[in-house]
């Protein structure tokens, strides 16, 4: 789908700016571990901890500055956040358009020793958070490198919004 692709008709503002992209979100799907995808708090989403999976299986096995390039790592970052929209719009019962801010995210990067280039990977999720909610998308983040995470992914990234 291209970026001047039809966008659905009943879609909200946010929902037309991720389709527009030619995003399609996955549902939310419930963790196999004891915890839940998200929890609202009063006006607050926190989305767990979001692996880059696609069609159920993880993506993106490896270590950033070995079997990961950096641009790759973008993408993977980029992936996490799209798997984090999917949990955030069953938060907000199926209506984006009560984000009201993207708040936080943490960006947790498998690293090769010598690997410094996490704030980049990181971009991959916080550019698309501007790209669809615009000045509302800017947040606090961290993004660090660990020794490895689930599954032998590159990748994973947490988020926290204020909706209405």
């Amino acid at each position: 789908m291209s970026s001047s692709a039809a966008v659905s008709p009943k879609a909200g503002k946010y929902e037309a700016a991720i389709e527009s992209l030619g995003i399609t979100l996955p549902p939310s799907v419930m963790p196999a571990a004891n915890y839940v995808p998200y929890v609202v708090s009063q006006n607050m989403v926190f989305v767990s901890g979001t692996l880059p999976m696609k069609d159920g299986k993880p993506t993106d096995i490896g270590k950033l500055g070995k079997e990961i390039t950096l641009e790759q790592g973008q993408q993977t970052a980029k992936l996490c956040a799209i798997n984090i929209l999917g949990h955030l719009k069953a938060a907000c019962g199926g209506d984006l358009d009560r984000v009201k801010r993207v708040v936080r995210m943490g960006i947790f990067v498998a690293s090769a020793e010598g690997f410094t280039d996490q704030p980049k990977v990181a971009n991959g999720a916080s550019d698309l958070m501007v790209a669809i909610f615009g000045e509302a998308g800017k947040h606090a983040r961290f993004a660090v490198g660990v020794a490895e995470l689930p599954f032998g992914v590159a990748v994973e990234v947490d988020a926290t919004f204020e909706i209405a």
